[in-house]
């Protein structure tokens, strides 16, 4: 299955967005830790031209830690760009937010001369509710559905910084449908635009070959299957997704497995790496402190 999803209103956000950005001192992109090249729009980066940007590695609390360190080097290579791995229901985590952008626009952030930061980012990566953490009340809509937002809005963080909150924004042709495939696992995709069962097999797939050991552990098996379907089966019977005659229903146990995997009940998992030289860095480092 080929997956699109271009709700109406985003066209309108990418115009809200080229024009905001000559008024903005500091863009905030968020991300989603586990997928942040997928979750990144190529859009977002032509629209923000020479602006210092700050990119959120969100849900950081979901991501397997190894793979989010490599990722915050891959980012910080880029010239301008700072990377800070978060949870955006943190308080404490968010409020380093604050002081990097204040570090990266020095002359703003005074009496008539506020900071102004934009934040942007695709659906459901947690934009509004990083923007109610750092306001510190419900001023953004919030939801487990994504394309919440669906208008610009302005926030005084009564800080010094005035915040601008933007509609998530995809683009409007999927290409490279296994990012699409990663975007629609993490709950990014609109239910309407995808089938369970092929996101399903497809994240099966994914966690069979990277994280096996976390398979084994959450459904009790002693071996793993050989096939994602046979692995989709396997979950569907532990988590009782039978339908009469004890056949699994692989809809139901695709949505279920699903689930599971976006709430971190199987572990923390990242669904996409840095070139691997990066990474490998970075595992370097580590090896050599232990």
């Amino acid at each position: 299955m080929t997956i699109q999803w271009y709700p109406g209103h985003m066209g309108k956000a990418h115009d809200q967005i080229s024009e905001l950005v000559g008024k903005t001192d500091v863009i905030i992109e968020v991300l989603d830790a586990r997928l942040p090249a997928s979750s990144a729009n190529h859009l977002l980066a032509e629209l923000r031209r020479d602006k210092p940007c700050i990119k959120v590695l969100n849900k950081n609390d979901l991501a397997d830690p190894a793979v989010t360190k490599a990722w915050v080097r891959n980012f910080e290579k880029e010239t301008g760009v700072r990377a800070l791995p978060l949870s955006a229901k943190e308080r404490r985590e968010v409020s380093q937010l604050i002081r990097l952008c204040q570090r990266l626009a020095p002359n703003r952030g005074k009496p008539g001369r506020p900071l102004r930061a934009m934040v942007v980012g695709i659906p459901n990566v947690g934009k509004s509710t990083l923007i109610n953490t750092l306001a510190g009340r419900s001023i953004a809509k919030v939801g487990d559905k994504p394309a919440i937002t669906v208008s610009t809005q302005q926030i005084n963080l009564r800080n010094g910084i005035i915040l601008s909150d933007t509609p998530g924004l995809l683009w409007p042709e999927m290409g490279d449908q296994a990012a699409a495939y990663r975007l629609a696992t993490s709950g990014a995709i609109g239910a309407g635009a995808l089938d369970y069962t092929s996101v399903g097999l497809f994240a099966a797939e994914y966690m069979m070959h990277r994280y096996p050991e976390l398979l084994s552990i959450r459904y009790k098996l002693a071996q793993l299957p050989d096939t994602p379907i046979d692995m989709l089966e396997a979950i569907g019977r532990r988590l009782g997704c039978l339908v009469t005659g004890g056949e699994v229903d692989l809809n139901r146990a695709a949505e279920a497995f699903l689930r599971e995997l976006r709430a971190g009940k199987i572990g923390r998992v990242s669904l996409e790496e840095p070139a691997r030289n990066v990474a490998k860095e970075v595992e370097t480092e580590e090896t050599g402190s232990a």
